[in-house]
């Protein structure tokens, strides 16, 4: 059936420009907004053991601290569903906007919280109503930027142009560890009493500059389209979501717990390093994921473009198989004290090689629904996935053992949650050469009129 382009009007997006300028509030946004996300995971390996969890032996503290890291990826999955339904209802637009400034307060509030010494119990229980508001802002924020960049984009360049949302996500995970590197550089009773607060309160300044950004970005043409066609946005989501498409969010599911990497990288790695089993120092280990995020940030878009040149399957298997390898080689370099193979196994496997996941998981997972779901599909399909991959870190610090040196089954963990996205990457249909309009539609179908336009 041939799409009904709506007439042209005072809302309709402008023809040209539209995919840079997409790209560009996604990465911005992804980048102001993870920005937020991350800091958390630098405070929690360093600094809230002692600030939230002080009355606790120090294995126990670091336990619940990064559990609390977990929080917010179990909150995700319900932050998925709502924000799925209303951005596939009412526009990626208006959550894209909502996701940033619920990210920002929820950030900023953070920075403002008693300690326990201060107000006991409570601070911890307020430190995770916090994470939960983290992790429901986060749950709309890639499906609603990617979805908005897929959808700006010319159909032979849809993973470049999706891939500014994870360059920005490494971008804001970069600014993160650099505004922990200027804090951890403090004396330890500076760093535990107000310094590490600094980094949350910058977070004010991250919600009026992405809001800002973010409210001059026009709707999707896809969007605009659907919603000018006889059928309108579908009312339920979800409901034609699970009922036609609920293979390929089994399939989003098992391929997002490739973040496990991604986790296991940033947070656990982190504190194993600078645990007394190691001793490492802790500015040192926070250079290891500012480089590697650096490396991430030309990786992730060259990843890309061969990803729209050979397909995304294939691209996104490098990731898949080839970064849970490696981290026995860096997992076992930081067993050694090594700086150099650190620094080096580090960058390879989280700046080189998990990137051609990363960069490749926006096209490749929206590009399995149609407009009238693809927010909704992709922000449940990723936001169960990555909350495994969240909770992820807590798992490793049991599975490490008492002392937390068992580095060896660490990496066996997390070569085990790689095997799904192996899987699901194999099983899933290429979508390089399909038109954006036909994207969601049973292969056969997609095919036949693919032939015609060929033709």
């Amino acid at each position: 059936m041939t799409d009904v382009v709506p007439a042209p009007s005072s809302d309709a997006p402008p023809p040209q420009g539209q995919p840079r300028k997409a790209a560009l509030a996604a990465w911005i946004g992804s980048a102001l907004e993870y920005y937020d996300f991350f800091i958390y995971g630098s405070a929690a390996a360093l600094v809230f053991p002692h600030v939230f969890f002080d009355e606790s032996d120090p294995a126990t503290a670091t336990l619940l601290s990064l559990a609390t890291f977990g929080v917010a990826y179990a909150a995700r999955p319900i932050g998925a569903l709502f924000l799925g339904h209303f951005g596939d209802r009412l526009g990626r637009r208006k959550i894209m906007v909502f996701t940033l400034v619920l990210m920002g307060l929820a950030t900023f509030a953070i920075g403002c919280l008693p300690t326990r010494d201060q107000v006991g119990t409570l601070a911890p229980v307020l430190l995770v109503l916090c994470r939960v508001l983290q992790g429901i802002s986060a749950a709309g924020e890639q499906a609603s930027a990617g979805s908005m960049s897929l959808e700006h984009s010319p159909p032979d360049r849809r993973a470049y142009f999706t891939s500014f949302t994870l360059s920005g996500t490494q971008a804001g995970q970069l600014l993160a560890t650099l505004a922990f590197l200027a804090v951890a550089a403090l004396p330890e009773d500076q760093l535990l009493s107000w310094g590490w607060r600094v980094p949350f309160w910058l977070s004010a300044v991250v919600a009026v500059v992405g809001y800002i950004i973010r409210r001059t970005l026009h709707e999707t043409p896809e969007f605009s389209r659907q919603a000018a066609t006889s059928e309108g946005p579908a009312k339920l989501p979800l409901a034609v979501l699970l009922r036609e498409h609920w293979a390929d969010v089994l399939r989003v599911i098992a391929c997002a717990l490739v973040a496990s990497v991604s986790t296991i990288f940033t947070v656990w790695a982190l504190s194993y390093a600078t645990s007394d089993a190691v001793g490492m120092n802790r500015s040192a280990m926070l250079w290891v994921s500012a480089l590697a995020n650096v490396v991430a940030l030309a990786a992730i878009p060259l990843w890309a473009r061969l990803a729209d040149r050979v397909g995304r399957r294939p691209v996104f298997l490098v990731g898949a198989v080839g970064s849970p390898l490696l981290m026995f080689g860096y997992l076992w370099a930081i067993s050694t004290g090594s700086y150099p193979l650190s620094f080096l196994l580090g960058i390879l496997a989280f700046g080189v090689v998990y990137s051609a996941a990363n960069g490749v998981w926006p096209s490749f997972y929206g590009e399995m629904f149609p407009t009238r779901v693809r927010l909704s599909g992709m922000a449940i399909g990723t936001q169960i996935g990555f909350a495994v991959a969240g909770f992820a870190v807590t798992f490793a610090a049991q599975i490490a053992g008492p002392d937390g040196d068992n580095w060896f089954a660490v990496a066996l963990f997390t070569a085990a949650l790689c095997l799904p996205p192996a899987v699901g990457a194999l099983t899933a249909r290429e979508t390089r050469a399909v038109p954006t309009e036909l994207l969601g539609e049973p292969a056969p179908a997609a095919s036949a009129k693919d032939r015609v336009s060929v033709a």
